[in-house]
C-alpha cells in the first residue's frame, strides 16, 4: 500500500501542486492528507466533478501549470462535457491529471451501483481519447507512473486519467473538527421516517442516509416499499422526488437529501421552487461533511440554505437544529403550506461503526416502490 503522505510528496515533486475534486472512498486517505496539508489556494473540494475540471482549466490558464482533479469513477458523467468541449486537445488543449477511484473494478466485489460503472470505466475513457494509467501500490513505481501521466498530459495538451484501485492507499486518520450539533443524523432520519403519512413516498439520497433509513425499517419491521433509496446518482434525489410528486399530486412526497448532494446540483432547487407543488417536502440533512467517503468538509455550514431555497421559490424554508421535537413541528407546519417546502436539518457529523447496507437489490426496491405507488 502507498503511504498517502509520501504519495502527496510524489504528486508535488511531479509538478502537481493544485488539487480540486469531489471526495471518493478509495481516495479518502490521499484526499485527507491534501485537505490537512494544503491551504485553500491549493485545494478546493468542489460541488461536482465537472466544476473541478472547470476550476483546473482556470488554474492552468492563469499559471501554465498542470492541475490534478480527483473523483470517483461515478463522477465521469459530470466531466464529459468540460473535458470534451473545453479541455480536449482539439479545443483549448488543457493538460490535467484526473485521479479516479475505480469503484466496481472487474473481478473485485463491490456494491451493485458500482458494477456497471466499474466495468465500462476504461472503455469510457478510451472513447473520450483520454490516455489512462493505473496507479501502482509501490511508492517508486507509483512515482514513475505519476511522472509518466504528467508528461503525457503535457505532451498531448489534454487530460489524462490515473485510475486508483481499491486498497491502493494505506490508512490515514484526519484530525477533523466540526461544529457541535444537538442531533445525530440517524436520529433525524428516523424521526422523518416516523413522521410521514402512511401513503407518503420517500426518496432518500445516496450514502449513509439511505443505509440508515433502510436499517430503521428493517429494525422496526417498517415498510421498505415506501422508500426509494438512491444508492448512486449523487445529487439527483430531489428531482426523482419531484417526478413522483408531479405524477401523483395527491401523494405526500418527501426528499431526504444531504448537504453535499444538494450542493452538487443546486440548480434543481430552482426547478422545485417554481413547481408550485404542495405535496413535496424537501429536507436537507446537513452535517457539513461528505460523510460516506471520508468525512471531508462541505460548505454546508457556511451558507444559508433556507435563504437559498426561499430565493429559488420554495413557499416555506426553515432551519432546525435543536431537537427531534423541533423537526416534527417543522414537518407538521410544512404540510399546511400551499407550495413546495424546504427544511434544513443541521446534525452532527459521524455515524455508527456497524451501520449496514441495504439487503434488498435495487431492482427489488424499484418493484416494491412501483407497486406501492400504483396503489
Amino acid at each position: 500500500m502507498l503511504s498517502p503522505e509520501a504519495y502527496l510528496d510524489v504528486l508535488q515533486d511531479s509538478g502537481l501542486t493544485f488539487f480540486a475534486g469531489v471526495p471518493d472512498s478509495l481516495l479518502k486517505q490521499i484526499c485527507g492528507v491534501i485537505t490537512d496539508r494544503l491551504g485553500a489556494d491549493r485545494h478546493v473540494i468542489t460541488a461536482n466533478e465537472g466544476a473541478a475540471v472547470g476550476l483546473g482549466i482556470g488554474y492552468y490558464l492563469a499559471t501554465g501549470e498542470v492541475p490534478l482533479v480527483y473523483m470517483q469513477n461515478s463522477g465521469l458523467g459530470n466531466v464529459v462535457n468540460p473535458v470534451l468541449s473545453l479541455a480536449s486537445p482539439e479545443v483549448y488543449g488543457v493538460p490535467m491529471v484526473m485521479m479516479i477511484g475505480w469503484r466496481g473494478r472487474p473481478g473485485v466485489k463491490d456494491e451493485p451501483q458500482h458494477v456497471h460503472q466499474g466495468r465500462v470505466t476504461e472503455a469510457m475513457l478510451d472513447s473520450m481519447d483520454v490516455p489512462t494509467f493505473v496507479l501502482d501500490e509501490d511508492i517508486e513505481a507509483a512515482a514513475k507512473t505519476t511522472q509518466a501521466a504528467v508528461a503525457k498530459a503535457k505532451e498531448i495538451n489534454g487530460p489524462v486519467a490515473l485510475l486508483v484501485k481499491k486498497g491502493t492507499f494505506d490508512a490515514y486518520k484526519r484530525d477533523t473538527h466540526f461544529p457541535p450539533m444537538n442531533m445525530e443524523r440517524e436520529e433525524a432520519i428516523i424521526a422523518i421516517a416516523d413522521a410521514v403519512e402512511d401513503n407518503a413516498a420517500i426518496v432518500c439520497t445516496t450514502g449513509m442516509p439511505s443505509r440508515e433509513l433502510f436499517e430503521h425499517r428493517a429494525r422496526t419491521g417498517g415498510r421498505h416499499e415506501t422508500d426509494f433509496l438512491c444508492v448512486g446518482g449523487m445529487g439527483h434525489a430531489s428531482q426523482i422526488a419531484l417526478g413522483i410528486a408531479m405524477s401523483q399530486s395527491d401523494r405526500p412526497t418527501y426528499c431526504i437529501d444531504g448537504d453535499g448532494a444538494a450542493l452538487m446540483h443546486m440548480g434543481s432547487m430552482a426547478i422545485i421552487g417554481n413547481s408550485g407543488l404542495s405535496n413535496l417536502i424537501h429536507l436537507v440533512v446537513n452535517n457539513g461533511a461528505h460523510e460516506s467517503v471520508g468525512g471531508q468538509p462541505t460548505v454546508g455550514f457556511d451558507i444559508d440554505m433556507p435563504a437559498i431555497a426561499s430565493a429559488c421559490g420554495y413557499k416555506s424554508a426553515v432551519r432546525v437544529k435543536d431537537s427531534v421535537e423541533e423537526l416534527n413541528a417543522a414537518i407538521a407546519d410544512a404540510r399546511s403550506v400551499d407550495g413546495p417546502t424546504f427544511i434544513e436539518v443541521q446534525v452532527k457529523a459521524g455515524h455508527r461503526a456497524d451501520i449496514g447496507r441495504p439487503t434488498k437489490t435495487p431492482k427489488e426496491n424499484k418493484t416494491a416502490l412501483m407497486d406501492f405507488l400504483a396503489n
